[in-house]
């Protein structure tokens, strides 16, 4: 992806680029999801509250290095119709409940609240975000990711008729759980990046991302309901197709892509940011005369 030039950023008295300053990053309209653009028209007048979300990078080792699975959402959704997204969604209630917490083995309340920075009493709890990150794993591609069957892998039409209770409201992810005979592995998901959405867009989420190994051959069965498309990528691939304009996405997934290219392995990769520590980014967004330039702090 294009970076604007330090031309374009704020300068000192001296004419030089001004240490700190954020970069601005320019997109053009070509390369956004359809209707991006247009959302712009209409900035409320009073920002959105944003949504506690969590999104998960599925990684699994490929002939080339990771790779990561991209899904496209359906042109009928209301959020970024048509982009190259991560499996992700809103954090619901029982993603914090003691029911799923207690399933966790290697992350603990007071370990999760640790690493995302949140109060031991917030609401949602920082546990929850990482088990809406796996739950939506098993909804939006059927892959299990983090998730450890004592009794040995479940069989697939086990996991399908798990994944189809999740998807109709019929069950909790602890529920599924249970009936699977499994466990959550804190070690198998890392905290990788924590974005939120701009003030001008109409739907705006607070959104905790994860990576989240999964083994390698591993297929994603998409939720045609929603999405359109999965692939499998390198970091590097995804970026160049989205240059070449035939992987349309919004910028936390190009920006993560490009914090995600030089790692030769899943483990170099968990072991790198489970030992950074993580910042909160909201880009601040604009129109130009040829799609949207976005600076990020």
């Amino acid at each position: 992806m294009p970076r604007a030039t330090d031309g374009d950023g704020p300068r000192g008295d001296d004419g030089s680029p001004r240490r700190g300053a954020p970069a601005p990053y320019d997109i053009p309209e070509e390369r956004l999801p359809p209707g991006f653009i247009e959302t712009l028209d209409n900035v409320p007048a009073t920002p959105a509250v944003p949504h506690p979300s969590a999104t998960v990078v599925l990684m699994r080792e490929g002939g080339e290095g990771p790779e990561v699975l991209l899904l496209r959402r359906n042109r009928a959704t209301g959020f970024v119709p048509g982009a190259y997204v991560f499996p992700g969604g809103r954090v619901d209630a029982a993603d914090g409940e003691d029911a799923l917490a207690e399933r966790w083995d290697g992350l603990t309340r007071g370990a999760a609240a640790g690493r995302l920075g949140i109060a031991p009493d917030a609401d949602p709890p920082a546990i929850a975000y990482y088990g809406a990150a796996l739950r939506e794993a098993v909804e939006e591609t059927g892959l299990l990711a983090g998730v450890v069957a004592v009794h040995g892998p479940p069989r697939g039409e086990v996991v399908r008729e798990a994944r189809e209770a999740l998807l109709g409201g019929g069950a909790s992810f602890a529920a599924v759980l249970r009936k699977l005979g499994a466990r959550l592995d804190g070690g198998a998901v890392e905290y990788i990046a924590h974005w939120v959405t701009p003030e001008v867009e109409p739907r705006r989420y607070d959104t905790r991302f994860f990576a989240a190994r999964v083994p390698a051959g591993s297929k994603a069965v998409y939720d045609r309901r929603e999405m359109t498309d999965a692939v499998w990528l390198t970091p590097g691939a995804a970026l160049d197709r989205h240059r070449s304009g035939r992987l349309p996405m919004i910028f936390p997934t190009i920006r993560t892509l490009e914090d995600l290219c030089d790692f030769g392995s899943v483990d170099e990769l968990l072991g790198h940011y489970r030992a950074r520590a993580i910042k909160r980014v909201q880009p601040t967004i604009v129109r130009t005369a040829t799609g949207v330039r976005l600076r990020v702090p």
